[in-house]
């Protein structure tokens, strides 16, 4: 295992990020909840709503914080506000969806409220029944283009059906979710290394890419289905292999692939705990952790993506490229 040395940063650290993100990014209008795209304004895209909710649910379920739990219902009830209740209607891509279904799924049981769980199942049935097909031998397609499987929308999927069985105790998402993870660790993993590879086109060619994201989402299904030796090669992977010096890749910023890391470091941080895992992995966390701390700008205390270099002065962040900071300082226990 790599060894890494613990970096100290507080639990108060974590509360001041929190904080300040919510103060840059979020605002209300009556019982809707929003988060900023940009600190000027504008609303960040759909996926990447579902997954700042997501965040706010995990600062929630890890930390308790009371405020966190009064957002989930107003950033829940902003999103249906935006796009209604049925998301394919008006959106081909189906990992948006499954993310959006992951948030709605986690966000009605947190805080009891079973109208949420009904939409997130409705939206599952529907996009599972428009991209799912035997050819390459199962999976789910990307968008309704059909072109190609890509684990981006297989790992969300799988997770989304774990939760849904959790949910309502119907053993067909046990099965869907089953089906999807073996089909996506027979096409587009790599057992003898661990990687994840990003997609197989509809002509058989596999896009070898890897990202955190991926990783990250394939960890879960495979923590939630039980399949600990796979999620420890995807984790071994991500720490060997992804990292430079121990941290995190830096994926750019305002773009698609900003808050990246942030779902790998909830996923991975779900497998720890279930595991008692963190001797393994904890200080790993921990230095990415602290390096966020430590490359945040002084003046407002936000924080960007590039976590090997100090967040600019005098920018207009995007919330997004900041969401990955926030969501490892919430994850990650302060070291002392």
């Amino acid at each position: 295992m790599v060894e890494f040395s613990a970096h100290a940063f507080t639990l108060k650290d974590s509360d001041t990020i929190l904080t300040s993100f919510n103060s840059a990014f979020y605002y209300q209008a009556g019982t809707n909840g929003y988060f900023k795209d940009t600190q000027a304004g504008g609303l960040p895209h759909f996926w990447e709503r579902a997954e700042e909710i997501e965040c706010v649910i995990d600062a929630y379920e890890w930390k308790s914080n009371a405020v966190c739990r009064m957002q989930i219902t107003h950033l829940l009830n902003g999103f249906l506000t935006t796009y209604g209740p049925a998301w394919g209607d008006s959106n081909i891509y189906n990992d948006d969806i499954m993310w959006a279904v992951i948030a709605f799924a986690r966000g009605g049981q947190d805080i009891g409220e079973s109208n949420y769980c009904v939409i997130a199942r409705k939206n599952f049935d529907a996009c599972y029944a428009r991209a799912w097909d035997s050819q390459l031998g199962g999976g789910l397609y990307w968008t309704t283009a059909n072109a190609s499987k890509n684990a981006c929308v297989n790992g969300p999927a799988a997770i989304a059906a774990c939760l849904l069985y959790q949910m309502s105790g119907d053993t067909n998402y046990l099965d869907k979710a089953r089906n999807i993870y073996s089909w996506e660790r027979a096409v587009l993993f790599n057992p003898k290394s661990g990687v994840v590879y990003d997609n197989i086109a509809t002509n058989g060619v596999i896009s070898r890419w890897s990202s955190t994201y991926n990783q990250g989402t394939f960890i879960g299904e495979a923590n939630l289905l039980e399949q600990t030796n796979d999620a420890i090669l995807a984790a071994n992977f991500t720490m060997r292999r992804l990292t430079t010096n121990g941290i995190l890749p830096e994926y750019g910023i305002a773009g698609n692939n900003s808050g990246f890391n942030a779902i790998f470091c909830r996923w991975m941080t779900k497998f720890i705990k279930s595991h008692n895992l963190q001797r393994s992995y904890e200080p790993w966390l921990q230095l990415n952790a602290a390096a966020a701390w430590k490359m945040r700008r002084s003046v407002d205390n936000l924080s960007w993506c590039q976590w090997r270099h100090p967040s600019p002065p005098g920018s207009n962040f995007h919330s997004w490229d900041c969401i990955s900071s926030y969501e490892i300082l919430q994850a990650v226990d302060a070291s002392q």
